[in-house]
């Protein structure tokens, strides 16, 4: 199966952090959304990921932007984003959900962690999770792809 993940990280590059950690394990097209000339036509991947830190309990404006605009009907998508506190997951995927099922398609997998946050007043105390996403999570995003692998293939 051909796959692409279209992602937008800004501040730490946490997200980047995870993506990289997948496509040194698997044959996997990253597609930065603020590159001016990012693929366009998404329609000839079978599977496309989704991924970005968390802005304002949503995902990025550009990334929202840019599959709003690009993202083909009936694609199988995955979600990946990073983010400085846990307890309001489900709200952060909320936005990015309701594009995809607009879209006709299908979200077969989430996966969320810890990264470095210093937005807004955070920044005066250095931030929180400064050590994050670590080797662990690394790997476990690695698992969580392979996972998504193994079950395409059924």
């Amino acid at each position: 199966m051909k796959t692409a993940i279209v992602y937008y990280s800004k501040h730490h590059g946490n997200t980047k952090k995870v993506i990289d950690s997948i496509v040194e394990n698997h044959e996997v097209e990253l597609i930065n959304v603020t590159d001016p000339n990012a693929c366009k036509d998404l329609s000839e991947y079978d599977r496309i990921g989704i991924a970005s830190g968390i802005y304002y309990s949503s995902f990025g404006r550009p990334l929202l932007k840019y599959i709003r605009e690009n993202l083909p009907k009936g694609k199988q998508i995955f979600l990946i984003y990073t983010c400085g506190s846990k307890k309001h997951s489900r709200k952060y995927t909320q936005e990015v959900r309701q594009i995809v099922l607009e879209k006709g398609s299908g979200i077969f997998g989430s996966y969320g962690c810890y990264g470095h946050d210093s937005f807004g007043p955070l920044k005066l105390v250095g931030g929180i999770r400064k050590q994050h996403p670590d080797d662990r999570e690394l790997s476990a995003a690695v698992k969580f792809y392979d996972g998504l692998m193994k079950n395409a293939k059924k």
